[in-house]
């Protein structure tokens, strides 16, 4: 992956790297747009074609630049408030857009808006409003929470309960409905296949519970009893109240579960001390069976494994009879997004650039490519890849040269504009398919699916107030309700290894309970259900 480096942690700096400024025109005409986003991503070439085809019919180009994996997202926004000099488009993460917000870091969208109508109708009414501040502007656009029509995912990105594509298939493709299944899954292969063809040992069970990405260990309560991943809590829906699941029935029948496969060598003895980047390297080795885990999170290391090493998505209950809710629609994060700073000496411009490249042209542009070059069109006006395109558009190299998504700029996943095809190829059910490894497509063939979607539960539409998780992250670390999550957090990375490593899982379970019970935890799930009852009531 080529990733943008900063070099300096200054705005002033950043934009010098850049070489460019809002407004600044280029020999073209083409108006052109410094960025910073932070996350890591791929850089693409000065002269990206698709880019540039774009730009030549808008009159703009937005130079995208990221973080590397080292750099220090609080200093360099720290840094940037402390100059008040910005790049024209900033996406921070949850945790400092408020401190932007705060520092007058960004001009007001809301006044403009009515002057760009595929801006405008990106979001309902009632969408706008959850990303309106206190002072009732609004200052950024999440730009992954909107699909057109209906959702065409093909990849569930979410949470699920995977296991190695190579075990579904020794044990003849098993319906696995229940937690007891999925583990009785593992420990039967194991038994028969302790260690690869190589003599490693298998890891049947890989827990990641580093204080930075936790919910592989706290979400499943949620999911076993049937619920979305809110993140924070359950929703009750017909009283429209935000319930706690981290002592429940269930919650304690999860953790009981993963102490007895602990003690039986399934889980990784070493979970608990695991880095992220240790974790990440046990997955690339091709010896982890199963785990919880979000797919964006580990799939980047699992991309290059072998075949048999695929993961693919279940879907368990605590018990038979529970409809299980791991996949949903595209969630409504409210969180964070990208905004235009007040460093920007023509938002209007950059306003402009954000709308034209919502419109259908711009759009099969940046996620289908160029026809006749990227793609083909039958003559039921359905898009598909040859061969030769498909490897293509997948190639690093070809896309560093070629390919212009503008990731982390507004799009709509789910259809095209067209309202035939989907928003990109990878959606395209017909297309993904064919490019599936053999193994996987066996397992599909199987479970009579086309996608690791199609897998699991089909997704309803997502209640109002989905995801609470969202509204979690944007909660002021002044308020009693934060400084009350942050204790329920601070107990659980304390207790949950402990219960899964603990001999006597009673008297640890015992003891998790009276260190919770300290909490006040009142005050916080009071906060989510005002919330909920405040969303539910805007629809």
């Amino acid at each position: 992956m080529r990733s943008s480096k900063i070099i300096a942690l200054s705005a002033a700096a950043l934009i010098a790297v850049t070489g460019i400024s809002c407004g600044k025109k280029n020999e073209k005409k083409i108006r052109v747009y410094s960025s910073l986003l932070c996350t890591t991503g791929a850089d693409i070439a000065e002269d990206n074609e698709i880019q540039q085809i774009i730009a030549d019919k808008i009159g703009a180009k937005f130079v995208e630049t990221w973080l590397d994996e080292q750099d220090n997202e609080d200093k360099i926004i720290s840094d940037m408030m402390i100059s008040g000099e910005y790049p024209d488009f900033l996406h921070p993460s949850s945790t400092n857009i408020q401190k932007l917000i705060s520092a007058g870091a960004y001009i007001p969208l809301d006044s403009y808006l009515d002057k760009y109508p595929n801006l405008k109708n990106y979001f309902t009414e009632a969408e706008w409003d959850r990303i309106r501040s206190e002072d009732g502007h609004i200052y950024y656009i999440p730009p992954f929470s909107k699909y057109y029509m209906q959702d065409t995912t093909t990849i569930h990105n979410d949470e699920a309960f995977w296991i190695q594509v190579q075990v579904l298939e020794w044990a003849g493709y098993p319906e696995i409905n229940t937690l007891d299944e999925y583990f009785d899954l593992i420990e039967r292969f194991i038994e028969a296949n302790p260690t690869n063809a190589d003599g490693e040992k298998y890891i049947g069970y890989e827990i990641l519970a580093n204080d930075s990405y936790f919910f592989g260990i706290d979400n499943p309560p949620m999911f076993l009893d049937g619920y979305p991943n809110d993140g924070c809590c359950i929703v009750d829906k017909e009283t429209l109240t935000a319930l706690d699941y981290n002592l429940s029935p269930t919650a304690e029948k999860w953790f009981k579960k993963l102490n007895e496969e602990y003690h039986k060598g399934i889980v990784d003895p070493d979970f608990s001390v695991l880095s992220p980047d240790e974790y990440n390297k046990k997955i690339e080795s091709g010896l982890v069976l199963g785990m919880v885990d979000q797919y964006w999170n580990f799939n980047n290391h699992a991309k290059n494994l072998p075949e048999k090493c695929t993961y693919i998505p279940l879907g368990p209950t605590i018990e038979e009879g529970i409809e299980e809710r791991y996949h949903s629609k595209k969630a409504f994060d409210a969180s964070t997004g990208i905004g235009i700073t007040v460093s920007c000496t023509d938002p209007e411009g950059a306003l402009q650039f954000l709308n034209d490249i919502l419109s259908p042209e711009i759009l099969t542009l940046r996620f289908w490519g160029v026809e006749g070059v990227d793609y083909m069109v039958g003559e039921d006006g359905l898009f598909y890849q040859t061969d030769e395109q498909a490897k293509n558009w997948h190639d690093p190299d070809y896309s560093y040269k070629h390919v212009c998504t503008y990731g982390y700029l507004p799009f709509y996943w789910g259809m095209n504009q067209d309202g035939i095809n989907a928003y990109d190829s990878q959606n395209q059910p017909s297309e993904f398919y064919k490019m599936q490894n053999d193994s996987v497509k066996r397992c599909f063939d199987a479970y009579g699916a086309e996608t690791f979607v199609d897998l699991l539960n089909e997704a309803p539409d997502n209640d109002p107030w989905y995801p609470m998780w969202s509204y979690q992250n944007s909660l002021p670390e002044d308020s009693e309700a934060y400084k009350v999550s942050q204790e329920i957090e601070g107990a659980k990375h304390r207790y949950l290894p402990l219960l899964v490593m603990r001999e006597d899982f009673d008297s640890a379970w015992k003891e998790y309970n009276t260190a919770y019970g300290k909490i006040d935890t009142d005050v916080f799930f009071g906060a989510l259900t005002d919330e909920v009852r405040r969303l539910a009531a805007m629809e």
